[in-house]
């Protein structure tokens, strides 16, 4: 399962309006409230889609006051903390360090690839 892509987010600063169009456009069902690491989305308006499981990748939606607008992908990882910084030796900067979820089921870390784009990447909590 490693380096594949496990979980994708849509995040701004309106996250329940978001969740409103998404479930809208295409039926997806999902309630603020899940575990998400306080850099990624405020830690209450973050929800993961159960409606994406069945056939795909999750997609969470999030975000709030003072979070960028953005939609991006999660790669799954043995280490994150090793990938994070093989990221920054070929060109990558980091976005958000290596941090737990706070119910410790994840770590994750955003980067920027040489071209801006932000890259999620997620594995097993270092404890």
């Amino acid at each position: 399962m490693a380096n594949t892509v496990v979980h994708a987010e849509i995040i701004g600063e309106d996250p329940d309006a978001l969740r409103a169009f998404y479930s809208a456009l295409f039926g997806w069902d999902a309630v603020a409230g899940d575990s998400v690491a306080p850099a990624v989305s405020g830690v209450d308006l973050y929800s993961f889609n159960p409606s994406t499981n069945e056939a795909g990748v999750p997609v969470g939606i999030g975000g709030g006051a003072g979070f960028t607008s953005r939609v991006l992908f999660y790669v799954g990882v043995n280490d994150v903390d090793a990938a994070l910084r093989h990221a920054v030796e070929l060109g990558g900067t980091v976005v958000i360090e290596a941090t737990n979820r706070p119910d410790n089921q994840a770590r994750v870390a955003q980067f920027a690839d040489p071209a801006g784009n932000i890259i999620g990447i997620a594995g097993s909590v270092i404890r």
